[in-house]
């Protein structure tokens, strides 16, 4: 049998093998119809198929084969090949008619976290974009469901495709670790061990051991720096079967990342059904919400312990600190909790908070 290189075909993937058929005719003399009668088939077929209109079948290819000795291997390659040169051709034009869309993400936080290449053109950055939100096009991307209840700042809805790549960037983390089936009292229990490593260092380590100690409750726990025009501190997620506690650590404090910690875990043990969260700022008459602030402040500080050390009214910081260590809590949590019920005003104590920056082994 003989193949294309016997025949010394170099064949160019993106021309038409109608093209390829016609030289080969005149490389032998023969005419369309003389090789219409060698394949038995209507002069018309063997003129579509060099002008384009027709493909090359598998059936027609072993016939080239016998006929002409050119493998049927070599012309069904190239006919896939140049169908797929089509396409791709297509593609390219259409991702040009959407590059717009590239503008509604923040490519340039994108590229700079090395989640994305940026791309010669507006359609190159494009198709790197949809590979890395791993979707076709851009169609299909707004048919996406999302089960996120999304609570935030008018920003924050304003850029709702920063949003669904900070969560995508998530998904990715999420999908790299590794955590046993989910078990709510479990995780309850892990809650209260993690509850002293507030007042622990350094971050890094400490974040760390929440991640390890959460996995085996069934819980992963990521941290994605947020996205230009997200203006959000965490989110509670169902990926799969998956529990997932997303942190952004908008903030930079010990307080602020722990409120936000205990506050998703809330939402994945509230019971009332399996739905993601997305939190940016408290909005009013939000029950679930509350419920997950009020899960959050009632784990970090037992509400009896905290009632009689707020009717003290002793904010100093000597007190504050004493009522911390008494209760094996990060201080800053203490401030928070004062901070939120209105009994100091935020600059009053802040000096007592922690900041906390990124682990720098982060993936």
């Amino acid at each position: 049998m003989a193949d294309s290189s016997q025949s010394g075909w170099q064949p160019d993937w993106g021309v038409a093998p109608g093209e390829i058929l016609l030289e080969a005719l005149q490389d032998r003399e023969m005419t369309q119809s003389e090789l219409a009668q060698r394949l038995g088939r209507p002069l018309k077929t063997i003129n579509e198929i060099i002008k384009g209109k027709a493909s090359i079948t598998p059936e027609t290819a072993i016939q080239l084969e016998r006929a002409l000795g050119i493998s049927a291997r070599f012309w069904t390659g190239l006919e896939t090949q140049y169908r797929d040169s089509l396409a791709r051709r297509q593609a390219e034009q259409d991702l040009e008619a959407q590059a717009y869309w590239v503008d509604t993400f923040p490519i340039t936080d994108l590229v700079r976290h090395r989640l994305i290449v940026r791309g010669r053109n507006k359609a190159a950055t494009l198709a790197n974009l949809l590979s890395w939100l791993g979707i076709s096009s851009p169609s299909a991307y707004d048919r996406l469901d999302s089960a996120a209840a999304y609570r935030a700042s008018p920003a924050f809805v304003a850029s709702p495709n920063a949003l669904r790549a900070w969560l995508r960037w998530g998904e990715l983390q999420a999908s790299k670790a590794t955590a046993r089936p989910f078990d709510a009292r479990l995780f309850r229990e892990v809650l209260t061990k993690i509850r002293p490593m507030t007042r622990k260092e350094p971050f890094a380590w400490v974040f760390k051991q929440v991640q390890d100690m959460c996995a085996e409750a069934g819980v992963i726990v990521v941290l994605t720096p947020e996205l230009s025009g997200t203006h959000l501190s965490g989110a509670a997620r169902w990926i799969g079967s998956k529990a997932v506690i997303q942190m952004s650590l908008r903030h930079k404090t010990d307080h602020q990342f722990w409120l936000t910690f205990f506050h998703e875990a809330g939402h994945l043990l509230s019971g009332l059904r399996r739905r993601d969260y997305v939190d940016g700022i408290q909005l009013d008459d939000d029950p679930d919400e509350d419920a997950a602030n009020q899960f959050a402040w009632d784990l970090i500080v037992p509400p009896d312990n905290y009632a009689s050390f707020a009717q003290a009214a002793d904010f100093s910081r000597a007190a504050v600190r004493a009522f911390a260590e008494s209760q094996t809590i990060a201080v800053g949590l203490v401030i928070g909790r004062l901070e939120s019920d209105g009994l100091v005003i935020p600059a009053q104590l802040r000096s007592l908070k922690k900041a906390i920056a990124f682990p720098t082994d982060r993936p």
